[in-house]
């Protein structure tokens, strides 16, 4: 697995296949392996990227200066790196935030935008993300991150037949820096783009879960604000679903790429 020095960190990441790049970004505590359904799909026909971000998986972990710009930062400077000029961009959660992030502050590099159970404001998010904040650093605070990895996991794959995808994500979780995902979540409900998401007008799809714990009204809002978005619904599927559907959702983004 190859490792790029950018911005001041040793990034991790793989690539597959040729073509047009698709460039994968995972979840908060997570890593590259969020796209293990995505890979071997779109690799048949795009030259497909993932990565750790930064403070996750096998990338360094930086005693400070986290936060959705500096990795935004890294990734830009790791398509610098591979020579890539152009790229779909295809983030899930926090990935999604720096892909906001990424075609706000650098809208040359963007192809296409593709935004997987997110949105441009985590500082914006009203009950919803107050609530999240304050619940889930008294836990890391009282109870650890073993048994947060535990429920997380546990409320994304609660189904029966999920238990073997609840516990890869589980102890992926679980592996996390303590202070590197406490920094990587603060930050990232510190983080939002605000007015700046008008002037996003790269074509861009906006995937949603029925049963994602932000409603698919929360995405239609944010989509009606942009110039050039679209808003697909994946059903029976909560916050993980390019690993709870991903026939569904590869089906999705196929459509979507195939319709440029």
């Amino acid at each position: 697995m190859p490792k790029v020095k950018v911005n001041n960190i040793e990034l991790d990441y793989e690539e597959y296949g040729k073509g047009e790049v698709l460039l994968f970004l995972h979840g908060l505590g997570s890593t590259k392996a969020d796209w293990d359904a995505q890979i071997p799909f779109f690799s048949k026909k795009y030259r497909v990227v993932v990565v750790d971000l930064r403070g996750h998986g096998k990338t360094s972990i930086p005693s400070k200066d986290y936060g959705v710009e500096f990795m935004t930062e890294d990734i830009k400077q790791l398509l610098d790196v591979l020579k890539i000029e152009k790229a779909t961009v295809v983030g899930f959660s926090m990935g999604g935030a720096v892909a906001f992030q990424l075609a706000s502050s650098y809208p040359e590099y963007i192809n296409n935008l593709v935004i997987v159970n997110s949105g441009p404001d985590f500082n914006n998010m009203g009950k919803i993300g107050e609530e999240l904040l304050s619940s889930r650093t008294e836990f890391l605070k009282t109870k650890g991150l073993l048994p947060l990895a535990k429920e997380i996991a546990y409320n994304m794959f609660p189904e029966v037949n999920q238990i073997e995808i609840r516990n890869q994500f589980e102890e992926r979780c679980k592996e996390n820096d303590y202070n590197a995902y406490y920094n990587s979540f603060v930050t990232l409900m510190n983080w939002g783009l605000g007015d700046r998401l008008n002037d996003i007008t790269v074509r861009t799809l906006v995937v949603a879960s029925d049963m994602d714990y932000t409603p698919v009204s929360f995405k239609e809002e944010y989509v009606k604000r942009m110039p050039n978005a679209t808003l697909s619904v994946i059903e029976n599927s909560r916050h993980g679903a390019v690993i709870d559907q991903p026939e569904a959702f590869n089906k999705i983004l196929e459509n979507f790429l195939n319709h440029e």
